[in-house]
């Protein structure tokens, strides 16, 4: 990752779900290093308390809050915590998602479970409602915030396996235009981001690989996505760079698809 020599983020706090691994921990550390307090918000403590480990010692300041962004009373508490702690909510990006860490089936749709269908929509889509509406009455009353939720281009190619995985995706977008809507009138900008496919850590294996490199053949831009290559986006949707710019999604794939 190229030196970063701005603080487009200096004493703005940023709760990043999902932010453990991969994407999620990318995004902490731009937003860190752009001068953002920063909470780890994962269901894995664990992982959560390792990630913010390796921030501190790069100089970050950071706290873990153990989260289950499907369950609404804990989401409630990721915002009551993160006031607590650093003493505002200005940014909130909604990662949490399964994909990576947990395996999705790619059956054909007429074999998917059902239980898995509604854990599905429940991580993906509902845990981006109940985030935002968490956080949503701290950053009302400071007439300020940005929320950043995390769609997929999945979305746009219609992709015919893991249907449950693209309608989360598909109503991710729909939930942003209308709580960009909704949330205007207090200076709450709420925006999108859609990776392509990305190779993080924590999905790094031989097979992983191989399929990375033969989606880079689809691109524009003919090599294999990472984290970084997101991060940049979410600091330009995090910061006062964005201020005039909300319910739009932008799809970060390389130029697999243009929108």
């Amino acid at each position: 990752m190229a030196e970063v020599k701005t603080q487009r983020l200096k004493d703005k706090v940023a709760i990043i779900t999902g932010g453990a691994y991969g994407i999620g921990k990318a995004f902490a550390r731009r937003m860190g290093s752009e001068g953002a307090a920063l909470v780890i918000a994962d269901i894995d403590l664990d992982n959560a308390e390792k990630t913010v480990e390796e921030l501190k010692t790069e100089g970050m300041n950071a706290a873990a809050v153990k989260t289950d962004v499907s369950d609404e009373k804990s989401t409630l508490e990721i915002a009551e915590k993160t006031a607590e702690i650093f003493g505002s909510i200005d940014i909130l990006v909604n990662n949490a998602a399964i994909f990576s860490k947990i395996k999705v089936s790619t059956v054909p749709f007429d074999e998917l479970d059902m239980d898995e269908w509604d854990r599905m929509l429940a991580v993906n889509l509902k845990g981006t409602f109940l985030c935002s509406r968490a956080v949503y009455p701290y950053m009302k009353k400071q007439n300020k915030g940005k929320i950043i939720n995390m769609a997929s281009a999945t979305f746009f190619e219609g992709t015919p396996v893991m249907p449950h995985y693209v309608a989360s995706k598909a109503g991710i977008i729909g939930l942003t235009r209308s709580l960009a809507s909704a949330m205007a009138e207090y200076n709450i900008n709420v925006n999108c981001i859609a990776p392509g496919r990305t190779l993080s850590e924590d999905s790094s294996d031989e097979s992983a690989v191989k399929s990375n490199e033969i989606r880079a053949r689809t691109r524009q831009i003919k090599r294999i996505e990472y984290p970084d290559d997101l991060a940049g986006t979410a600091v330009f949707l995090a910061s006062e760079d964005s201020d005039f710019i909300t319910g739009q999604t932008i799809v970060v794939d390389g130029g697999t698809i243009f929108h």
